[in-house]
């Protein structure tokens, strides 16, 4: 028992790190305009995502425009695009993996080769999980230097936008419930004692039963 729920928290703790991680792929907030003058008064805020940019403005009105080449992009950007896609198609086969050798389930019948099976999906959602931290790390660390960097105009000085913290979240997630999966094991009521069965006696020819049998 406490292995299949180990496996069930596993489970939806990596089911709900994917679809952060799917979300944080959407959103276009993963660079926001820095406010860093003197004054308040702002005409429009700009959000870059790996799809599409956006200007927000004072009055509420928002105007997206998708990226017409990813040859144009940045370098982290490309990069964000491969990993996140990889890594959420990554997630997929791995909540496949997981339901095929879940104990809860009855695709396969070896309780070991289940528990395999399982630990495989583990090692799978580690795995996304790495794939999508690589480009959050890489993106948040270009954002930073570029803030901190004095030949960086204003205008084009960006903060950490709300999809990288959404992403972080969900790598947390997927490490975790990737571990978890990593760490159940088959039950040990299936590797139980073999039971012997003593051989049938069998009676003579005039109806009595052959001595050896009680040696």
């Amino acid at each position: 028992m406490a292995s299949a729920a180990l496996e069930i928290l596993g489970l939806i703790l990596c089911v709900f790190g994917t679809l952060l991680e799917m979300v944080a792929c959407g959103l276009p907030t993963w660079k926001v305009t820095a406010f860093i003058e003197a004054n308040i008064v702002v005409a429009q805020t700009i959000w870059d995502g790996l799809w599409m940019s956006c200007a927000v403005q004072s009055t509420g009105q928002m105007q997206c425009k998708i990226h017409d080449s990813m040859l144009a992009l940045s370098h982290d950007l490309q990069a964000a695009r491969a990993l996140t896609v990889i890594s959420s198609v990554m997630c997929v086969i791995g909540l496949m993996v997981v339901i095929a050798g879940a104990q809860c389930t009855n695709c396969m019948k070896t309780e070991s080769v289940k528990a395999r099976v399982v630990n495989v999906g583990g090692v799978i959602y580690i795995i996304s999980a790495i794939f999508v931290l690589v480009p959050l790390c890489w993106m948040a660390n270009n954002i930073i230097s570029d803030f901190y960097n004095p030949q960086v105009p204003t205008a084009k000085k960006r903060e950490i936008g709300g999809a990288l913290y959404i992403g972080w979240a969900a790598t947390a997630l997927l490490l975790l419930g990737g571990s978890m999966l990593c760490c159940s094991c088959p039950s040990s009521g299936s590797s139980g004692y073999s039971v012997k069965y003593a051989p049938t006696t069998r009676a003579t020819s005039n109806g009595d039963h052959d001595k050896r049998n009680y040696v």
